[in-house]
């Protein structure tokens, strides 16, 4: 029989020699050529006593065909855990250098916890599986687990041996001191003791030979980003730069895009825009250059270019960049990409004036946040805060200060920054511009002293507008002009025009007194554009194809499914890809909120 499941039966077939086998198929008086779905199905069901052997046939001999998932899945079916558990250690590897994460979790946690704690190195892989996914306690368990072998009988072999341990991969054995020192620095820096994130990191650098890349790109990724965490970004980056170096080195390309994104965030974060497109761009590159169709994590590298478009007030690139994200298909994204992407689009929405629209983005991503050991330096509630003080809902943006527990002279750490500058915005917009600037001040010389120019942009950008709230022109331009220096050689735009007709006022005076008179008018005339560009509206009008549109009309009646398949003259699985296309497009998972945001956006008169 044709397809996957076809071809099984016929290799499970091909490699039988049990004559009950045969015999049951000739008893049956089934014709084994044609018929043999049928056969294996009134087998299971006459003789399910057969089927772990069945199972174990089929295991060994994918094994032997070089099929090591297929082989993992039929030793489970067969409850064969210890034949599992040799192939998955064999495997893990592979499946995590092309970051095959769901099916090793899966199977790892199929394999009893009693057996687990005699392998080591299974063990280690169990856990960093874990602490990929934020589970704490679970990933010290296995940790714990792995460790004890390690300790006084583990530096006897023959000890340990008898003692019950059992290791089928003897090179991840000898690596594994060094990769659970690594493992240990990731679930210090998840529990936030950046201390001893470096101390495990350190010594897993240490413990690393040279030529375990991917160990040793592992604790130099960890070192940088608990001084990223730290808001040390220069160390961070260079820290960073070379763990990526590493896992190049070791082949882990995927693993490689994914710190792209982590260089290229520290780079914003020094006020380095130009760098951060470079960093992107080479990513991109890199990709290209491989075997695979798409490699994944490339889709991630648009939605990262879309976010410097957007700063820069190019937002129909931004927008194109974020379609092409979502047009690349989930094989190509990253597990942070659901939030991330959102939380662009949420950002071109409120650009675009559809406050509301951004905020149910920004819900969105908050749900599906994956950290991905990256410091959570510009939390989603305060990105929500944002929006609330832009909308005038200043009710709604106090209460996310209070439940923070901000206040004026709060200690200033790296990791809050954010917080404080969006805090400083709520307190701006409730007229309590004194307090605002105090705050101001104390994060300015912080940020100065991190070398942290983006946040640096900011705030003096907020101490002009704190200043004109003041009717102190003069004092507004000194921060002002200052801004205005650190922000024309990288491009940025919205940071100033998005303060609206306040900082439009202070830029005709920055052109008037001669101060950055270019990059002034230039940011004028970009406020223009802000009033009279295409809107997202048209974007993605000219995204969705005509018979998306066709498409997202009938969603909007009482039609179901079927009976807009039939209306379209189309197969339902063809509509539900259009369907599928139209939710990517609008940044909507269900059919209510495709047609509340196409309702909102006017697209249904087109």
């Amino acid at each position: 029989p044709a397809g996957t499941t076809g071809k099984r039966c016929w290799r499970l077939w091909s490699e039988q020699t049990c004559s009950w086998f045969r015999s049951t198929i000739a008893d049956a008086g089934i014709d084994t050529t044609t018929s043999l779905l049928t056969c294996c199905a009134r087998l299971l069901d006459e003789h399910p006593e057969y089927v772990p052997e069945l199972h174990r046939r089929a295991s060994a001999w994918y094994e032997r065909n070089g099929e090591p998932s297929e082989a993992i899945r039929h030793a489970l079916a067969a409850n064969d855990f210890s034949k599992a558990a040799d192939l998955i250690e064999l495997a893990a590897p592979a499946l995590r250098r092309n970051r095959h994460e769901a099916a090793l979790l899966g199977w790892l946690a199929a394999v009893p916890h009693e057996l687990l704690r005699y392998r080591p190195v299974l063990s280690n892989v169990f856990a960093g599986e874990l602490l990929a996914r934020g589970k704490l306690e679970d990933a010290d368990a296995r940790l714990r687990d792995a460790e004890r072998w390690l300790g006084p009988c583990g530096a006897d072999r023959t000890g340990v041996l008898s003692a019950g341990m059992v290791v089928v991969d003897e090179g991840q054995f000898r690596r594994l001191p060094g990769a659970i020192a690594v493992h240990r620095a990731g679930h210090a820096l998840l529990l936030g003791d950046l201390a001893e994130t470096k101390e495990h990191a350190r010594r897993a650098l240490d413990l690393a030979p040279d030529d375990d890349h991917l160990g040793r790109g592992g604790a130099a990724a960890l070192l940088g980003l608990a001084g990223w965490a730290s808001g040390d970004l220069e160390p961070a980056y260079q820290s960073y730069a070379a763990g990526m170096a590493s896992l190049l080195k070791a082949g882990h390309h995927s693993d490689a895009l994914g710190c792209t994104i982590a260089l290229a965030d520290i780079r914003i974060a020094q006020g380095r825009l130009r760098e951060a497109v470079r960093t992107y761009e080479q990513a991109l590159q890199l990709a290209s250059e491989q075997d695979t169709q798409v490699l994944r994590g490339t889709a991630d590298m648009h939605v990262g270019i879309s976010r410097i478009h957007c700063e820069r007030n190019d937002l129909d690139a931004a927008m194109q960049h974020l379609l092409t994200s979502q047009s690349l298909g989930e094989h190509t994204r990253l597990p942070q990409n659901p939030y991330r992407w959102r939380v662009a689009m949420a950002r071109l929405r409120e650009v675009d004036g559809d406050l509301d629209g951004a905020l149910d983005l920004l819900q969105d991503a908050e749900r599906l946040y994956v950290g991905d050991f990256f410091p959570k330096v510009r939390p989603v509630s305060a990105l929500k805060a944002r929006v609330w003080v832009a909308q005038g809902k200043l009710g709604e943006a106090v209460d996310w200060a209070r439940e923070q527990g901000l206040a004026v002279d709060d200690d200033l750490s790296y990791l809050r920054e954010f917080e404080h500058i969006t805090f400083a915005r709520v307190l701006l917009a409730r007229q309590a511009s004194s307090d605002a600037l105090r705050l101001l001040t104390q994060l300015l010389r912080a940020a100065d002293d991190g070398a942290r120019t983006g946040s640096v942009i900011e705030i003096l950008v907020l101490q002009a507008i704190g200043y004109h709230m003041q009717d102190n022109i003069a004092a507004a331009l000194v921060p002002l002009e200052r801004a205005l220096t650190l922000a024309e050689p990288e491009g940025y735009a919205r940071i100033f025009v998005d303060e609206g007709p306040a900082m439009a006022a202070l830029l005709h005076a920055a052109a008037k007194r001669r101060i950055a008179p270019q990059y002034a008018r230039q940011l004028l005339v970009a406020f223009g554009n802000s009033e009279n560009r295409m809107p997202v509206t048209k974007v993605l009008m000219e995204s969705l194809s005509g018979r998306e549109l066709d498409v997202l009309r009938l969603l909007g009646t009482e039609l179901d499914g079927p009976e807009i398949a039939r209306q379209l003259v189309v197969s339902l699985s063809t509509l539900r890809t259009h369907t599928r296309n139209i939710y990517s497009k609008l940044g909507v998972n269900n059919r209510r909120a495709a047609v509340r945001r196409a309702a909102e956006l006017d697209l249904l008169r087109y």
